[in-house]
C-alpha cells in the first residue's frame, strides 16, 4: 500500500512531535520551518501530567530529563527581596507551579528533532506559499518556487500562524488578546542566580529571573497590563521602546534587568492572547498546538496541548486510514474539554496578575473548590488512547 504524504508547517514543538507519531503510525512526512534552522534558547516550557505519559510512550523520558533545566522552585519575592512564598519543584507530585520537567524551548525542540531527523524530511528556510486542495489531496506551492502534493497539510506554526490566516480567515477572527504584555529575554546571570527562580510583583505588573542549565545566564521575564496592544509584533525596537516606558518606576531588580535590553541576544515581547476556534480543520488542512488553541504562556500547558494533540492527532487520522474528515473529527472530540480547561487557567491567571476580569471589571472572589478541580482536569488531561489498531514501528 502506498504510503500517506503529510505536510507538516512549523518545526518548534508540535510539528516535531506530531512528525513522530505520523512516522510511527506509516506516513511519509515533510517538515517545513521558515527559519533557517531550529531556534535556540527561548523560554522555559514545562510537561505535566498526561503531557509526562506521551513524552514516555515517545521514548524521550531519558532525553527530555536530560536536558531539563534542573530548577529547584521558585520564590516570590518583595522590593528587598525578602522571600514572601515558596514553590518547590517536587510540590503535587512534580505537576505543581514550577514542573519537574521544566525545559527550554529550545531545548526541546532539539531532542525532537534528533529523534525524527532520520526518518522525516526537514526543509528549512522555506514556507507554505500557497495551497489548494481537492477531494483527493492538496497541491502545495512553497516560497522557493517548488512544487508538490500532499494528501494531509497540517499547521503547527503558532499564534501567528500563515496557514491559519490562509485556509481559515484572518487572525482577528480567532486571536482573543487576554489585556496583558509578556516579555522575556537573556541577561547575564549578575543576580546570583542558582537553581531558584525570583518572581516580583507589583501594582499589575511583574518582573522575574529564571535560571537555565548555564549558570553564567538567566531568563528575565516581565510583564505589565495592556487593553490595546497595538505594537508590530515585528517591530522589536518599538518594543522594547514600550516595556522601558511600561515597567519604569517599578522596584527590586527591574532596573538592572531593564539595563540589558539592548545587547540580549533573543528578545521576544508579545501580547499574552489565545486561539479560540470552533473547528480546527478544513477538508484535508488541519491545525495543531497554538495554531489551533493557543492557551497563552499564562496557563502553563502550551507544550501539553501540543504534545497531546500530536499524539491524539496522528492516532485518529491513522484509525480513520486517513480520511481527513472521520480522523480530525475523532481528534477534536477527544482534545476539545482539554484545550477548553486549559484555556480557562490563562484567563485566570491573568485576572489574577491584573486584577480585573476580561472586560476590565473586578475579579470576584474565586472559588477554591472549583479552580482546584479545575486544574486537575487540566493537568490529567484526556484519556490517551492506545490505538491498538493502527501500525507503530517502534513495536515491530
Amino acid at each position: 500500500m502506498t504510503s500517506v504524504e503529510v505536510l507538516v508547517s512549523g518545526a518548534s514543538i508540535a510539528g516535531p512531535a506530531l512528525a513522530h507519531w505520523l512516522r510511527r503510525r506509516g506516513a511519509e512526512v515533510t517538515v517545513v520551518e521558515q527559519a533557517p534552522g531550529l531556534r535556540p534558547g527561548g523560554q522555559a516550557v514545562d510537561a505535566r501530567g498526561v503531557a509526562k505519559e506521551v513524552i514516555r510512550r515517545m521514548g524521550l523520558d531519558a532525553a527530555v530529563r536530560a536536558a531539563c533545566t534542573d530548577t529547584a522552585g521558585a520564590y516570590t519575592v518583595d522590593a528587598e527581596g525578602n522571600v514572601l512564598e515558596t514553590f518547590r519543584a517536587e510540590d503535587n507530585d512534580g505537576d505543581g507551579y514550577i514542573s519537574e520537567i521544566e525545559i527550554l524551548r529550545g531545548d526541546f525542540s532539539q531532542v525532537l528533532y534528533d529523534d525524527t531527523r532520520d526518518s522525516v524530511e526537514y526543509i528549512f528556510g522555506d514556507r507554505i506559499a500557497e495551497l489548494s486542495q481537492d477531494p483527493d489531496g492538496v497541491d502545495v506551492t512553497f516560497a522557493s518556487g517548488v512544487r508538490r502534493r500532499f494528501a494531509l497539510v497540517i499547521g503547527a506554526d503558532g499564534l501567528h500562524s500563515a496557514l491559519r490566516g490562509t485556509v481559515f480567515g484572518p487572525r482577528e477572527r480567532f486571536v482573543r488578546h487576554l489585556g496583558l504584555v509578556l516579555a522575556f529575554y537573556t541577561v547575564p546571570n549578575e543576580f546570583g542566580l542558582d537553581r531558584w527562580m525570583l518572581d516580583y510583583q507589583e501594582a499589575g505588573r511583574s518582573a522575574g529571573l529564571r535560571p537555565v542549565p548555564d549558570a553564567t545566564r538567566a531568563i528575565a521575564m516581565l510583564s505589565f497590563p495592556s487593553p490595546g496592544f497595538d505594537v508590530d509584533y515585528r517591530d522589536i525596537e518599538a518594543q522594547k521602546r514600550l516595556l522601558r516606558e511600561q515597567m519604569a518606576g517599578v522596584g527590586w531588580l527591574t532596573p538592572r534587568i531593564l539595563s540589558h535590553l539592548d545587547d540580549t541576544p533573543d528578545f521576544y515581547l508579545d501580547q499574552v492572547a489565545q486561539v479560540v476556534m470552533d473547528r480546527w480543520s478544513g477538508g484535508r488542512v488541519g491545525l495543531l498546538g497554538d495554531a489551533a488553541y493557543c492557551a497563552s504562556p499564562m496557563s502553563g500547558a502550551g507544550t501539553g496541548l501540543a504534545l497531546v494533540g500530536a499524539y491524539m492527532l496522528a492516532g485518529e487520522l491513522a484509525t480513520a486510514g486517513w480520511d481527513p474528515a472521520a480522523g480530525f473529527l475523532g481528534y477534536e472530540r477527544r482534545m476539545r474539554a482539554y484545550v477548553e480547561d486549559n484555556q480557562e487557567i490563562g484567563r485566570m491567571h491573568v485576572q489574577m496578575l491584573t486584577g480585573a476580569g476580561p472586560e476590565g471589571e473586578p475579579s470576584p472572589e474565586p472559588d477554591m473548590d472549583a479552580i482546584t478541580a479545575l486544574v486537575e482536569r487540566a493537568v490529567g488531561g484526556p484519556e490517551l488512547h492506545d490505538y491498538d489498531a493502527v501500525p507503530d514501528d517502534r513495536l515491530s
